[in-house]
């Protein structure tokens, strides 16, 4: 497929294991049958967790399941000029308010809020005395994106927000055949963008990083299908261009509960020093050998 770029962007928060690795075999596979282009991306804008070893980690483990890429590699955290760009851009069409609230304030907001728990955090910018005297007191504030704000800029072109996810049960659906879906960015609140502790938030980083690196197709696991609501939000504010999407599905242990490094999933470099074969771990993911 002429154009296709995709791409597997791990966190280097801890080593990988089989669901990243069915993860990106999937990710590597289908720029494969594609012809197209498959890129490595490392998403290490959260300074606190994120660790040199394991980035490099990352590297050993795709090498050893046999994946290559193109380099260089995109690394989050050396490209923070470009996500303070659009973060200065969407303060300059006014969308971003400072949000002092901590985050047990916002848990216990939603909680009382008139709906119950299920309702998604909205918020508003302070009146400017206050907001002056909470700055000079150095209390420390998040930018959140007003919804509200948001949909009085885009106007009609709100309803209007649309995107193709692929199932992944049916993986010879082409972007042409696949229905076009409505993006729903009321399900995710006024989300936050940016915070001291961070930078940058996930949602902006990833929607900045697809359109400067030309992602056409954007292959992830199911836990990100919500993703998708404000991020092609993101992308209509800042005029970027919508990928086509697919998510597909999460590996479970023998308890049923997905793989993930918290949950203590055996690592990909643990299998390695227990002498596991590559060979042997693709296919058992389903994968054909290197």
């Amino acid at each position: 497929m002429p154009g296709f770029v995709t791409r597997f962007a791990p966190s280097p928060t801890g080593r990988l294991h089989l669901g990243h690795a069915f993860s990106a075999l999937t990710v590597h596979e289908a720029a494969r049958d594609a012809g197209g282009r498959f890129l490595l991306r490392i998403e290490d804008i959260d300074r606190t967790r994120c660790r040199p070893e394991q980035e490099a980690g990352i590297y050993d483990d795709l090498t050893w399941l046999g994946l290559s890429w193109e380099e260089p590699v995109r690394r989050q955290s050396e490209h923070m000029d470009d996500y303070e760009a659009a973060l200065d851009r969407l303060r300059a069409d006014g969308l971003l308010y400072r949000c002092f609230r901590t985050r047990k304030a916002v848990t216990e907001a939603i909680a009382s809020a008139p709906h119950g728990p299920g309702e998604m955090f909205r918020g508003a910018a302070l009146p400017a005395e206050e907001e002056m005297r909470r700055l000079e007191a150095g209390e420390p504030f998040a930018w959140r994106l007003s919804l509200d704000r948001a949909r009085a800029k885009l106007g009609p072109g709100w309803e209007t927000l649309t995107f193709t996810d692929l199932d992944d049960g049916q993986q010879t659906a082409r972007p042409d055949t696949a229905p076009m879906l409505w993006a729903r960015p009321d399900t995710a609140g006024d989300v936050v963008l940016a915070r001291k502790d961070v930078g940058v938030a996930y949602h902006l980083a990833c929607v900045v990083d697809d359109a400067l690196q030309g992602v056409t197709h954007v292959i992830r696991g199911e836990d990100l299908r919500e993703a998708v609501h404000i991020q092609r939000l993101l992308q209509a504010l800042l005029d970027l261009p919508t990928p086509v999407y697919r998510h597909h599905r999460l590996l479970t242990g023998p308890d049923g509960e997905r793989l993930a490094k918290r949950a203590g999933s055996k690592s990909l470099g643990e299998l390695r020093a227990e002498g596991a074969d590559p060979a042997a771990i693709r296919s058992e993911l389903g994968f054909a050998a290197a």
